[in-house]
């Protein structure tokens, strides 16, 4: 090849490849100037080094391949012969080539993209006077493509080895796709020839240290190489029959017609300066005059043509994208896309037109001859400082944009391809004019320097290149570092190290330890850009995704909480680490290559980053325990995890690797400063400001610790609520996904069998001390999980009790020895020890009993429950039964803390002292303190009312009658009804009358007969009227149904229940006192009542135990259960159903039962509670809950209800339950507790229905329920009276403090999935309501 005259010599660059390369006037001589090497920062020709002769790539290619079959011949020949023992093939660079080319698909473009960038002769090609290094021609593409295939094309396609047709097809291809360009950006297709150079994008100037691999390849299939899809097609034989096969010459043939190896696209060739100037004045000039104004006219053209293809942008993209109607990008996101991907190209248009104006300014002024075009390109070297770093830093953002538009935007897809048809954009991408200021800006230190190369001596302009020279270098470090910045350590541009970013000039100016120094501060700096991105993308591949799942991947009801709970604040930390990356690029960008210090912005950020940090890091337990739990039980979100796992801004880092990222971040501080800190020298300010950083992070790390320690205690207690296992029906909910549970112990006790006919005969148990239960558990793993079968029911810190842990050891049977059966439930009698046991000599301290292996030390406690008793479990050391004696000891002594510190009810006494019962002294003393008269017999009920006056006063019924007094005043008390064995009582405020059940007979009173009223109200009856004639009454209940207030009683007929319902007249009641015709032999007026009228008369064939008034109907609690009546027309239904077979084990316990209360859980739930235990069921009778039963902890005598909770009198305690939950709140403690008031029979406000979300927390807030329990005896008439104390019941504004067993919430840190199960939701049907 000729350019200008001149002749063709070769060079060979360091990897051997050979290209042509037009020397400069070789043999024209100047004299001596200023060395332009002493200007660069970075060499660009050292690669290159002259060689003469010439080849081709594809006449190496075939001596290489003839060589070494020679070699495999003589190889063959000496294995035959055996000349040498130890012979070694000569052919190992062929088998690796071999090797390499096992897993090469090069029917695949990537594949040879790949193998074409390896291995294509890269040299230095001038160009009209331009030298472009690391370039290439044509031909030589052409040549290395069809090294690589043509041995395919000739074994399987039988194709000659000299058609390079399909090679130059398949570099158009890789051309279209901008795997390389031509380097002065025409629009003609690639040609066979070595007319064209081109370069490939990524070949950045400064040597192979800068050369990085392009993050995206071409994509596309060369059919004429694929394989053929049937299985019986081999390679080296004949076609086989499809006729589509790839093998098949006719399809060869006709896949190749298709490709033209004429130029279809060749533009008239533009004028060089020699060929416009007049001949006799190029006479006068010297051959490098010549060369120098070909040189800055080709440099003049080419920025004309680079300000053009700037506008095209505008004018073909912009503006018709703006104005598309309807729009091709949603409205408001086009501002941001215009941002990113165009950025700021326009100013970039705006300083290269006014750099061309200048030149066009310059050429006319000094035409036809420029003296001087340096000082141009420095003037423009500064504007450009100003907006080409901004745009080359921002490139990877725009193009990863754009990238990511057009494949999820078939709109904006389709908008580019018809826009890019334009004839004038020369069949050039939107991509790759959006990459041509990167490159322009690259080549100008390259036409820069070939000017320089032909400035004569003397000629001031060389001055202003070699500055011109240096200053767009420099922008050119400045633009790469940018590039470094925007990249956010993605791709091969983040991936950069300080030496790859620094010439070696600069770095041959440093210490080795101030280069150390800068390259650690380099590794902090990138290591923030990656943490920043990396915290980034937790938003945008996993929180976002989730949130816009459609469907959705978690279930609606539970995303928040899972995102809270894993992600937590991690946008807190992601602002606060943006602004300190900020700061850092800041310094970056003033002080590269070398930053004296960045412990100024790593200070100020360390001091604001406490709050967030100490949020987040104590929460990654949770976070990981979150993403386990929602990976094993939701498939979908599996799938999802995977799939994102995958995704290139995750590098193969699952989840928990990114939740994780803030925690080893912080602790990697400290380790990148004290790196920095060693290489800094002796005087420099960071050796005292370094330490300063340190200390406030090691504390900020110190401080984090504890908060770990109790966030992983924490999901220790959840994995165990998770692989907790009740047997079938005995789930108890113990609140252990509470935030503020704790586990305050766990270890191994054995256990002795019920039976003694193991052969084992002992049962290791692992018990779990929570700060609310004890729970004995049998472990089981199974497929590396450890499931915990709980073997006896969990016991409430409240109700166990300590009795031994002071028994000497004992000796373990062997075998099935032991006969006699445990007691207690516990393996062993209350003295733990059985019959077959012996106590080991010398008790629990002596030598014999610790060096026994096979001793073991009871410990014995209680549980003072229903499914209680006394239980021994036995500790293998002494030691073992100590710790577990202190750490029983601190759990009982906590729990009692936080439940008085959260009670849900507070004990308010009525009386304390003036009902009394005889004691078992007194029993003993005789009749002479009986005869004191002062007994009152055990209060049976009591009810609260208030006067007309406005007085509130409580009435006690009890054996001996009827006490009232003001209700905060427990001295207040005085008899005023001398009756009988009173068992209930209640007040009809509304009407001024007071029922009371006394021996069986039910009486009414006006209230001014018992407390008369100021003035007092002259009209009031002064005698009682009896109401239920002549038979006995069992129970009496009041209500209100339908607007009218009722008085049902019930009195017994046989079996039946005959129930009588009364309504009060007002008018009667008030009616003035007539005279009576004498005493009835009760003492009484009448018998017949005249203050009620008879409203309903029914019966029931079962036996009755009360009658609870509905909304609409009445609940009668029976043998049956509980049946639902209309008074209108007597309508029942019983429930529970027992129609269901599949409910057979729950009808026959419902049957075995006594039901107690039925309240309303929820808008379409009730809670039917039976004796022994709870019952979830909807409104159609039907049980609700897959919980099964909720056993009580105690037998309930009585049951009261306060919403939202439920209360359950036992003899020995008060159990007070959440009504939604069934979960144990608070347990109140006594002797010989009975309910007194539940809340009927009296004015108290009515307690409404719950709202959609359920009761609402605190309910009424005044007292609903009267109880009695045996007060504390004191002093000596202790000794012959015990008092009884009367108290209510006063709800609390609960605290919510450590231990929220007592709180009344029912939420939890995290939504509950195994145990125990939740209820499922409720399907519509016909009330019975």
């Amino acid at each position: 090849m000729f350019t200008n005259g001149k002749s063709a010599v070769t060079t060979i660059d360091r990897g051997g490849s050979i290209s042509s390369f037009a020397s400069a006037t070789s043999t024209e001589s100047f004299p001596a100037r200023p060395s332009y090497e002493s200007y660069r920062q970075t060499s660009s020709t050292s690669d290159d080094l002259p060689r003469a002769g010439s080849a081709t790539g594809s006449s190496r290619m075939d001596k290489y391949k003839q060589r070494h079959h020679q070699i495999r011949v003589m190889d063959d020949i000496k294995r035959q012969l055996a000349l040498h023992e130890t012979f070694e093939s000569e052919d190992e660079d062929l088998d690796e080539y071999e090797e390499e080319d096992r897993f090469v698909n090069l029917s695949l473009l990537s594949h040879i993209a790949v193998r074409l960038r390896d291995k294509v002769p890269r040299g230095t090609h001038v160009k009209g006077g331009i030298p472009y290094h690391r370039a290439f021609t044509g031909k030589d593409i052409v040549s290395t493509i069809q090294a690589q295939i043509q041995r395919e094309l000739q074994n399987n396609m039988q194709i000659s080895s000299g058609d390079r047709r399909p090679a130059l097809s398949i570099a158009r291809s890789l051309q279209s796709q901008l795997f390389f360009y031509e380097v002065e950006w025409g629009g003609r297709a690639l040609q066979d020839s070595v007319e064209d150079v081109y370069a490939f994008l990524d070949d950045q100037e400064g040597g192979a240290d800068s050369r990085h691999l392009q993050e995206e390849l071409p994509t596309g299939v060369f059919t004429p190489l694929t394989k053929c899809y049937t299985a019986g097609c081999i390679d080296g034989m004949a076609p086989c029959y499809a006729f589509s096969c790839p093998r098949r010459q006719t399809q060869v043939s006709r896949d190749l017609s298709l490709i033209s190896m004429a130029d279809t696209s060749r533009e008239p060739k533009a004028k060089d300066w020699s060929e416009l100037i007049d001949k006799s004045t190029l006479r006068t000039l010297p051959e490098s005059e010549i060369n120098r104004q070909n040189i800055i006219h080709k440099a003049i053209s080419k920025e004309e043509m680079y300000v053009q293809d700037i506008a095209f942008v505008e004018s073909i993209f912009m503006k018709p994208l703006r104005a598309a109607n309807p729009p091709v990008i949603p409205p408001e996101d086009i501002d941001s896309f215009m941002d990113d991907v165009f950025h700021n190209i326009l100013e970039i248009r705006d300083v290269n037109r006014r750099l061309v104006e200048v030149m066009e300014v310059r050429q006319r002024e000094q035409y036809p001859i420029i003296q001087k075009i340096g000082d141009v390109f420095l003037t423009a070297a500064t504007d450009f400082r100003i907006v080409y770093p901004n745009y080359v830093g921002n490139l990877p953002v725009a193009e990863k944009r754009l990238k990511d538009e057009l494949e999820s935007n078939a709109d904006f897809r389709r908008f580019v391809e018809q826009r890019s048809r334009a004839p004038e954009l020369r069949r050039i991408d939107l991509k790759s004019f959006l990459s041509r200021p990167s490159e322009h800006l690259q080549k100008y230190p390259d036409l820069l320097e070939a000017i320089f190369n032909e400035t004569a001596e003397g000629n001031p302009d060389a001055d202003f290149l070699l500055e011109a020279i240096q200053a767009i270098r420099k922008l050119q470090s400045v633009s790469q570092l940018r590039t470094f910045q925007a990249a956010m350590g993605k791709g091969p541009t983040g991936r950069l190290e300080w030496h790859e970013l620094v010439s070696e000039e600069v770095r041959t100016t440093m210490t080795k330890q101030e280069q150390k120094r800068q390259a650690v501060i380099f590794e902090l700096i990138k290591g923030e850009m990656m943490y920043v991105k990396d915290l980034e993308s937790m938003g945008t591949m996993y929180v976002q995704p989730l949130q816009s799942a459609d469907p959705p991947i978690i279930p609606p009801e539970r995303l928040s909480s899972f995102l809270h709970d894993t992600y937590h604040n991690y946008m807190e930390l992601l602002i606060l680490h943006r602004n300190l990356l900020e700061r850092l690029h800041e310094v970056q960008r003033d002080e590269h290559p070398t930053i004296h210090s960045v412990t100024a912005p790593l200070l100020d950020a360390a001091l604001n980053w406490h709050d967030a940090y100490m949020e987040y890091v104590p929460n990654y337990p949770i976070s990981h325990y979150r993403i386990d739990v929602e990976m094993t039980t939701n498939p979908e979100f599996k799938v999802f995890a995977d799939q994102t796992t995958r995704n290139p801004d995750s590098r193969r880092l699952d989840m928990k690797n990114f939740v994780h990222r803030p925690v080893a971040r912080l602790a990697r501080y400290d380790l990148l400063l004290s790196g920095i800190l060693k290489e800094t020298p002796p005087n420099h300010e960071d050796k005292e400001s370094i330490p300063q950083v340190q200390e406030v992070l090691k504390s900020l790390l110190k401080e984090t610790e504890t908060g770990v320690t109790t966030a992983k205690q924490r999901v220790e207690i959840w994995q165990y609520n998770e692989n907790l296992v009740f047997k079938p029906g005995e789930a108890v909910d113990m609140d252990l996904l509470d935030e503020n549970r704790q586990l305050i112990h766990t270890g191994k006790l054995l256990r002795q069998p019920d039976s003694g006919l193991e052969w084992n005969g002992w049962t290791e148990l692992f018990v779990l001390l929570f700060d609310n239960y004890l729970v004995l558990t049998k472990p089981k793993e199974k497929d590396g999980i450890t499931k915990y079968h709980v073997n006896r029911r969990p016991i409430p810190l409240d109700l166990l009790t300590l009795v031994n842990f002071k028994d000497p050891p004992q000796q373990r049977s062997k075998g099935i020895l032991g006969f006699s059966r445990g007691g207690g439930g516990g393996g062993g009698p209350a003295n733990g020890r059985r019959e077959d046991e012996q106590p080991v000599n010398g008790g629990s301290n002596s030598p014999e009993a610790i060096s026994d292996a096979r001793a073991v030390y009871p410990c014995t406690i209680h549980h003072n429950g229903r499914l209680g008793g006394m239980w021994t479990i036995y500790a293998e050391t002494s030691a073992a039964r100590s710790e577990w004696k202190q750490k029983l000891d601190e759990a009982i002594v906590l729990r009692k803390v936080v439940t008085d510190a959260n009670k849900v009810f507070e004990i308010e006494t009525l009386s304390s002292d003036t009902f009394l019962v005889p004691s078992i002294h007194a029993t003993q003393a005789g009749s002479a303190w009986n005869d004191e008269n002062v007994f009152t017999g055990k209060v049976t009920c009591s009810v609260p009312f208030s006067t007309p006056d406005g007085r509130g006063l409580v009435a006690i019924g009890c054996a001996e009658g009827v006490w009232i007094g003001l209700r905060h005043d427990p001295r207040s008390m005085r008899r005023v009804l001398h009756l009988k064995m009173v068992t209930q009582c209640a007040m009809l405020e509304d009407f001024g009358i007071f029922l009371v059940l006394a021996d069986k007979a039910l009486f009414a009173y006006h209230i001014e007969a018992l407390v008369p009223s100021s003035p007092p109200n002259a009209n009031a009856s002064r005698t009682p009227q009896k109401l239920n004639g002549n038979k006995d009454v069992q129970f009496f209940t009041v209500g209100t149904l339908g607007g009218r207030t009722l008085v049902i009683y019930m009195k017994k007929k046989g079996l039946d229940s005959v129930f009588r319902v009364l309504e009060p007249v007002i008018g009667k009641i008030n009616e003035k006192t007539k005279a009576t015709g004498g005493l009835s032999r009760f003492g009484f007026g009448s018998q017949r009542s005249e203050w009620f009228r008879i409203f309903r008369d029914f019966f029931l064939p079962s036996e009755s135990y009360d009658l609870i008034f509905l909304k609409a109907k009445i609940a009668i609690l029976c043998s049956k259960g509980f049946e639902i009546m209309d008074l209108t027309d007597f309508k029942s239904v019983t429930i529970p159903q027992r129609e269901d077979p599949r409910l057979a084990a729950l009808t026959k316990r419902c049957e075995s039962c006594k039901p107690m209360g039925m309240f309303r859980s929820s808008e379409n739930e009730f809670l039917l509670c039976y004796d022994e235990f709870g019952l979830y069921v909807d409104r159609y009778g039907d049980p609700s809950r897959t919980i099964g039963t909720i056993e009580w902890e105690g037998t309930a005598e009585r049951v009261a209800w306060h919403p939202p909770y439920v209360l359950l009198f036992d003899s020995r305690f008060i159990e007070i339950r959440h009504v939604e939950t069934g979960r144990l709140c608070q347990i109140i403690k006594g002797e010989d507790i009975r309910c007194l008031w539940d809340g009927r029979g009296s004015n108290v406000p009515p307690v409404g229905t719950p709202g959609p979300d359920g009761w609402i927390e605190g309910g009424p807030q005044d007292a609903r329920i009267h109880a009695v329990m045996t007060a504390e005896t004191t002093g000596q008439k202790s000794s012959r009276a015990v008092a009884q104390h009367v108290f209510q019941l006063v709800p609390t504004i609960p605290l919510y403090l450590p231990g929220s067993l007592s709180s009344p919430s029912n939420s939890t840190y995290f939504p509950q999935t195994s145990s125990p199960p939740r209820s499922p939701p409720l399907t519509p049907r016909q009330s019975w309501r």
